[in-house]
Parts: C-alpha cells; structure tokens; sequence
C-alpha cells in the first residue's frame, strides 16, 4: 500500500511528500540508512533521485534506438560541412 500526498503549499523551504510504506520495504530503506549512516529521509531523497535518474536514462536509451533505426550514413554531415555551416551563420 502506497500513499502519497503532496503539500507543497508547506511554509517549508522544500517540497514534501509524506508517503506510506509497506513493513518490508520500510526496513530495507531503513537498513541501508543506518549502512550508510544517513537519515531515513535523506536515504528516501537518494532513492527517489537514483530511480528518476534511472527511468531518464531509460527513456533515453529508448530515443536513442529509434534515431539509430533512422540513421543514414550517405545524408550524415562531415566535419567539414559543420564547419561550413558554422562558418555561415557567424
């Protein structure tokens, strides 16, 4: 069970999220704060950033497949046509 609830209108400095969490995933985050010799909320702040920065990476992964999918090396660009290009706009 999971519950989140935003209160970003909080006179604190920072967004907060007040979340619930099931027993067992409460004690590995609370396993590898105490590992680390971090806060529990700092731990759930790392956590949180590691699994965004994950799904990122992911979506880029996915991007750059479909460019490479439409990749044509006879319409590609040489250095010297950037350059040229480059040169143009200056």
């Amino acid at each position: 069970m999971l519950h989140l609830c935003y209160t970003m209108a909080m006179a604190a400095k920072s967004p907060r999220i007040h979340t619930l969490l099931e027993p067992r995933l409460f004690a590995v985050v609370e396993g590898l704060a105490r590992e680390q010799g971090a806060s529990l909320s700092q731990m759930a702040h790392d956590l949180i950033r590691e699994a965004v920065e994950l799904h990122e990476d992911r979506a880029l992964d996915r991007l750059a497949d479909e460019r490479r999918g439409t990749w044509k090396a006879a319409a590609a660009l040489t250095t010297d046509d950037v350059r040229a290009r480059l040169a143009t706009r200056r």
